[in-house]
């Protein structure tokens, strides 16, 4: 089981870490990405941790504002964002992939396994 954790209120310009905790299957073995869905849309693909914590892949919405790691001792990844602007307001979810260890773009219909989402609401 996935829980992703940490969302809340923040303000235009500031900064949320996510948290993204499992039990059961473990990320040391797979490749985990973080997604959000805004309301009234489709669950968008943010970035993507190899299963070793070795590498990172991103979006173009993702990239320079969020920083994914990942703690395999601790079976949890972070995502790191900062300069938040209103247009982040989302569900964040996590998800794992189990087909691949690698990094790279995950469309939401590649993960087998999402955790339960996180709402993050950014005020102008």
């Amino acid at each position: 089981q996935l829980q992703a954790y940490g969302g809340g209120l923040v303000q235009a310009g500031g900064s949320l870490k996510l948290s993204c905790a499992a039990s059961g299957p473990t990320f040391s073995r797979f490749a985990v990405g973080w997604f959000r869905q805004a309301p009234g849309g489709e669950r968008e693909f943010l970035a993507a941790v190899s299963s070793s914590g070795g590498s990172s892949y991103y979006s173009d919405s993702a990239k320079g504002r969020f920083t994914i790691s990942k703690d395999n001792a601790k079976n949890t990844v972070y995502l790191q964002m900062n300069s938040l602007k209103p247009e982040d307001t989302a569900v964040y979810y996590c998800g794992v992939n189990a087909a691949i260890p690698t990094a790279q773009r995950m469309p939401p219909r590649a993960v087998h396994y999402w955790g339960k989402g996180t709402q993050v609401t950014v005020s102008s």
